[in-house]
């Protein structure tokens, strides 16, 4: 029989689908999907645009259409799970889920076909949260924007 690790501070139980908002974007809450099978994160974004150090790109938010103007931080090949290998621009920004606020690199990529407007990968997730598969919005409501 194992026994648990004792902690001062427990490790926050998300669903694998919660509610986000990202700051920096000034987007939020928008739906992710949390997926420890992915590596990295990913934000639906349209009319991507690189210059320079910059990306710019485009995010529906309802019936808003909201244009972002970043510091682009390098690009990623990603290779998708149907194995299809895409460059992606790659920015950083600060997340809130739940009582957790941090930074993770996240790719900019058109997820319109996926369900959800964001994905959260191993790299995001690990050493901050436990995720349990059978529940959804464990740590988030959308009730209103972090202040």
């Amino acid at each position: 029989m194992t026994q648990s690790r004792p902690t001062l501070f427990p490790t926050p139980i998300a669903g694998w689908r919660e509610y986000v908002h990202l700051p920096d974007l000034g987007l939020g809450p928008i739906v992710a999907k949390l997926d420890t099978g992915a590596r990295t994160a990913a934000l639906h974004a349209d009319d991507i645009v690189i210059r320079g150090k910059q990306v710019s790109f485009v995010f529906h938010d309802d019936a808003r259409r909201i244009t972002h103007r970043t510091k682009l931080v390098g690009t990623k090949r990603i290779k998708s799970s149907n194995g299809q290998t895409e460059t992606r621009p790659m920015i950083v920004t600060t997340l809130i889920l739940g009582a957790v606020r941090f930074e993770a690199e996240v790719t900019l990529t058109d997820r319109a076909e996926m369900g959800v407007p964001m994905l959260l990968g191993r790299a995001a997730l690990k050493q901050r949260f436990l995720i349990n598969p059978a529940r959804s919005f464990q740590l988030s409501r959308k009730a209103k924007r972090p202040k």
